[in-house]
């Protein structure tokens, strides 16, 4: 596959992506508490089907509708849908682009998240919307019952109501609704194979995006942020904080139910597994760190510089869909180089990657 800077490949083959790592479902399928285990059995049906039919229409070749393209440049065209608790895609229509707020609060954040979205790509990185061509955004609240998950299904976003036992809401924190739109510009940019370190690539990636269009919209610096995945979806009586953590992989969860987060920082710690497409949500935190790191030691606004520099190896045309971390991290040195010489942004850039233990030459 080739990509160009404009972001749109000569082709592509969208992946089926959830927020939820698969390898967190199964443990609390395996809950001898019915009120735990009965969901996440469900969601992991659920996403096992959704996980087939994508892949059935990638090989078929079943065409997509297409959808309308925005009035104009630089304006989202968003709309919501609502599932009522059953699984027929995209559902009911609730909201459409430029319509006053409901009653529904889950619907209200879903329109928000996917402004927010659009407006961090387009106003910071001049792309329009995820495609670079004005791609209609559409995304399912309230799906199926007790839903574990979100999603990106290669077309649209989707929201579970999750069992309000583990999981609340999926609206709820705005990096998720970022983090897997982002997976639609991975799908229409680099294409990153979604298996072992590309796969992980692909999901930091969509952690990276995921967390500045939440510093965006709280207005927070590097400094200020909590480099927190999935803050607020966590139930009351889980021991955790979030899904993962950008700032110290490994820490967002420790809990009697879920068990502890298995995300590694640096390669000394790498998890070589079979399961979870081989790991891409275990050992994407070691990029996640290296981008935080990246941020961190550049300071200001995360998007200004160090997303900058991310943002260019993804869009550029030069990473190959089975890039390897250090494929990845090599791109990152050349293109803070070209950006801004050898000053404090490329620096940071390769010791970054040095303390992930990552190589660059």
């Amino acid at each position: 596959m080739t990509a160009n800077p404009t972001g749109n490949p000569e082709r592509f083959e969208p992946v089926f992506c959830t927020i939820v790592p698969p390898f967190v479902l199964d443990t609390l399928a395996q809950s001898q508490d019915p009120a735990l285990s009965g969901p996440a059995r469900r969601t992991l049906q659920r996403d096992a089907f959704e996980r087939t039919q994508r892949r059935l229409t990638t090989v078929i070749g079943a065409p997509a509708v297409a959808a309308p393209r925005a009035a104009g440049a630089g304006k989202p065209q968003r709309t919501v849908h609502d599932a009522e608790h059953r699984t027929d895609l995209p559902g009911r229509k609730v909201r459409g682009e430029g319509d006053e707020p409901g009653k529904d609060a889950t619907v209200n954040r879903a329109y928000a998240g996917l402004g927010a979205t659009f407006d961090v790509f387009f106003q910071h990185f001049g792309r329009d919307s995820i495609d670079g061509d004005g791609l209609p955004l559409t995304a399912t609240v309230h799906y199926d019952e007790d839903y574990g998950n979100a999603f990106w299904n290669g077309e649209q976003m989707v929201f579970g109501d999750g069992d309000r036992e583990i999981f609340l809401d999926f609206t709820i924190p705005v990096d998720v609704i970022g983090h897997e739109l982002t997976h639609g510009v991975v799908q229409y940019t680099a294409n990153l194979t979604y298996f072992g370190q590309p796969g992980a690539l692909n999901e930091s990636l969509a952690d990276v995006f995921g967390s500045l269009i939440k510093q965006y919209t709280l207005g927070q610096t590097a400094d200020e942020a909590d480099w927190l995945i999935g803050a607020g979806l966590l139930a009351e009586r889980v021991t955790g904080t979030a899904l993962r953590s950008m700032k110290a992989p490994g820490t967002a969860y420790d809990d009697d139910v879920l068990g502890k987060d298995p995300q590694p920082a640096t390669m000394d710690d790498y998890v070589r597994t079979g399961r979870d497409n081989g790991g891409v949500h275990i050992n994407s935190g070691i990029p996640n760190h290296a981008f935080y790191l990246t941020a961190q030691a550049l300071g200001g606004h995360a998007w200004e510089r160090a997303g900058q520099i991310w943002y260019a190896v993804l869009t550029g045309g030069e990473l190959a869909q089975d890039a390897s971390f250090a494929d990845f991290a090599k791109l990152t040195v050349a293109a803070a180089r070209a950006a801004y010489g050898d000053g404090d942004e490329l620096k940071a850039v390769q010791d970054a990657w040095a303390q992930v233990k990552v190589a660059t030459s």
